[in-house]
């Protein structure tokens, strides 16, 4: 069981729970996931947290293959009014912002969310990790190659496994130096890898486990799955949960999903031949 301190509210992870994605863009790669104005995002979330999401995670920047980048102030001109629209209506909302500028993880927070997910695992911006570490807030760290800005550069690794551990050695260890106080870790399924590199990932969260944090699994609609089997991001809803289900019994925390209803099912279930287990 893990605990996480989110601005005085105590999450406890004795079982695993879902983070819902809104993306308060134009061009993220799933169109479902897309909500350009205020209303069409509080909408989303107001039906994400009635489906069972505990976090919602907001982004203003796509990080899909080949996005143009965006600056700091384009996405705080996107998120911060999304943020605080959804808290006025949900004040316990738990809300997550997805950002790897140090700017916008401060100014998000300050506007109410209450932990930051950084894809870039604070290799982009020198100042993301002691800036998180300065709001005390939970630090969602993924893995990438790490090789500049490019968050979709190959790997290059014989060992993908081994590869991903020891990034998060060296990282979970840069972020308590930073001053991070809860962390947790995301695969960065997607991103950089392989078709098999991805699966292979997923099979293998057990291994991760070893780290002694929370692991986030993103495999929500993505390229991947889709196109396994040979259909587009908005038919990949049954793959997505099929890989849900193998990194649950695989050891995930929490599923970072366009879809919670599903995702929250898919935790009941997996509860449910675990308890069998026991009896």
């Amino acid at each position: 069981m893990f605990t996480l301190n989110a601005k005085g509210r105590l999450i406890i992870l004795d079982e695993p729970i879902v983070m819902g994605i809104i993306n308060c863009t134009p061009d993220s790669f799933h169109e479902g996931s897309r909500a350009e104005k205020i209303e069409d995002a509080v909408n989303k979330a107001a039906a994400m947290l009635e489906q069972g999401a505990a976090i919602i995670d907001i982004g203003g920047q796509t990080t899909r293959p080949n996005s143009v980048k965006i600056s700091a102030a384009i996405e705080l001109e996107r998120v911060i009014p999304v943020i605080r629209a959804i808290l006025d209506r949900f004040p316990e909302a738990l809300i997550s912002i997805d950002s790897f500028y140090a700017q916008v993880a401060k100014e998000a927070v300050d506007a109410g969310a209450a932990m930051v997910n950084d894809v870039s695992a604070g290799l982009i911006d020198p100042n993301m990790l002691l800036t998180v570490a300065s709001l005390q807030v939970p630090y969602i760290c993924m893995h990438y190659s790490g090789k500049g800005e490019d968050l979709h550069e190959p790997v290059h690794s014989s060992n993908i496994t081994r590869t991903v551990l020891d990034f998060f050695i060296e990282r979970i260890e840069s972020c308590k130096k930073a001053g991070i106080k809860d962390l947790i870790i995301d695969p960065g399924f997607g991103f950089g890898k392989t078709v098999a590199e991805n699966f292979k990932l997923v099979k293998d969260i057990s291994i991760l486990t070893i780290l002694e944090k929370p692991i986030l699994l993103g495999v929500s609609r993505k390229s991947s799955i889709y196109k396994t089997l040979n259909g587009t991001a908005e038919t990949a809803l049954n793959g997505t949960t099929v890989l849900n289900t193998i990194g649950l019994l695989n050891g995930a925390h929490i599923l970072r999903v366009h879809d919670v209803k599903e995702a929250v099912e898919a935790i009941k279930l997996v509860r449910m031949v675990n308890q069998s287990s026991t009896d």
